[in-house]
């Protein structure tokens, strides 16, 4: 260990550096954690320190640290061909992605437009929604969008539009275009005060309303798919998706299931709509795609809106939008071989042991005087803290109670991040059960040493 080298990392971490979703001001008197190096579950910093990944490095790693296969599938790529445009050419690994996808994904999403993220996936998605009635004679007047209160799809200036965290976009109000905003679901504090299932899903009927009376301007609505990740881990009653469903088939409407933190195992299958058995127009994925490897993202569609777009090369429907980057073969790959180790290591079929460690393992929490609530749904759960538990009132923002309870985790050796007051725990979908029961061991002593239980 080189010690005056590590020193300088901090000194210049700090000096040049600006990190996301970050107070600097705070960051800057704080002693700076820096990975170095990762295996499994597992992450080490710059000194050696072990921390259990309890965040599957921001919701991305699936199968863990370090996997040979895929490894040795980008290093095989690399060895052919870095990078090669898909504007007006192809490789071979964009095409076998693509099919791929196209075979495990809800029926009928037969076109698959390849991005880098989440944000720029969804941003495609709204842009597509728009340009395809646009290009139906009888229903150019459908421009807008229907979204959910709490939403967060991302941090482009078109996410940002239909998303409905105010903390994160409300300073950016003057640079969006309006949405037809609906609340959405939060359970915790039922805005009727009533409980799942006796309230008969009555948070539906905003949404019902909305649709029935706007419809005829309305582009595409757009859904998190069973759970509201950056909202807290606010998770919808069951029938809530598929009566979204149902509602933009009866009323012409297209429907974006935006699955980029959802998707590839997160709630325990595959993808979120699968639960209810819901097909959308239109998918976002991402994240979990390569692994936690390498930047990439999809968009997929219907045959119906991708044939809106073809014509002659003169009448310019084509869908003018791209990236540089778009369908890297490195990131392809890694794709194709994070795939291929859902099916070899079974990783849906022994999650479900693990979903029911996590569940049980969250039970406990809910004795902790400054616990509220305690939302979980699959692999995704988000503790709540509260000042007063009979009152569901917050802690003051100033007390940063959240963020010092990961500060405790991680002296404890895990890294975990919170959304203001609600303490995430997303593991790696390939975490032991032994690994589970350590980092919910440490959670729970976090929570207790930070709120004084």
């Amino acid at each position: 260990m080189d010690t005056n080298k590590n020193l300088q990392f901090e000194h210049d971490d700090k000096k040049y550096i600006w990190h996301p979703f970050t107070q600097m001001m705070n960051y800057e008197k704080e002693k700076p954690l820096i990975i170095e190096k990762g295996k499994g579950s597992y992450l080490w910093d710059i000194y050696g320190n072990k921390y259990i990944d309890g965040i599957s490095s921001l919701w991305v790693t699936t199968h863990g640290h370090g996997r040979k296969e895929i490894d040795d599938a980008i290093a095989a790529q690399a060895a052919m061909v870095s990078h090669s445009t898909l504007l007006g050419l192809s490789h071979p690994k964009a095409i076998e992605l693509a099919k791929r996808l196209v075979e495990i994904t809800p029926g009928g999403l037969n076109k698959v437009f390849y991005s880098e993220s989440g944000s720029t996936a969804v941003e495609i998605a709204l842009k597509i929604a728009f340009q395809y009635w646009q290009q139906s004679i009888d229903n150019t007047s459908k421009q807008k969008f229907i979204s959910l209160s709490n939403a967060y799809h991302g941090d482009t200036i078109g996410s940002v539009s239909v998303g409905g965290i105010d903390l994160f976009h409300k300073i950016y109000h003057p640079l969006l275009f309006d949405t037809y905003k609906v609340a959405a679901v939060d359970c915790y504090r039922c805005s009727d005060g009533k409980a799942w299932p006796g309230c008969g899903l009555e948070c539906l009927e905003q949404l019902e309303d909305t649709v029935k009376k706007r419809h005829h301007k309305t582009a595409a609505l757009i859904i998190e798919p069973l759970v509201q990740g950056a909202a807290g881990m606010l998770i919808s009653p069951p029938g809530y998706l598929k009566r979204v469903r149902e509602l933009c088939t009866e009323y012409n409407i297209l429907m974006i299931a935006d699955e980029v933190a959802v998707g590839f195992g997160r709630t325990g299958k595959m993808f979120a709509c699968e639960h209810e058995n819901v097909q959308p127009d239109i998918i976002t994925l991402g994240k979990g795609l390569t692994g936690g490897y390498l930047p990439l993202a999809v968009t997929m569609t219907t045959d119906k809106i991708y044939n809106a777009f073809l014509g002659q090369f003169d009448e310019f429907k084509a869908f003018f939008h791209g990236h540089t980057y778009t369908g890297n073969p490195l990131a392809c790959s890694a794709a194709l071989a994070n795939l291929d180790i859902f099916e070899k290591d079974e990783t849906l079929d022994n999650l479900q042991e693990k979903i029911a460690v996590l569940k049980a393992g969250l039970k406990r929490f809910s004795k902790l005087s400054h616990v509220g609530d305690i939302r979980q749904f699959g692999f995704m759960a988000g503790i709540e803290l509260v000042a007063d538990k009979k009152r569901k009132a917050p802690f003051p923002a100033g007390a940063r109670t959240g963020v010092r309870v990961i500060r405790e985790a991680r002296k404890r050796g895990l890294i975990i991040r919170p959304l203001g007051d609600v303490i995430v725990l997303m593991p790696i979908l390939a975490i032991s059960p032994a690994e589970l029961n350590e980092l919910l061991e440490i959670t729970f002593e976090s929570i207790r040493n930070v709120t004084g239980e």
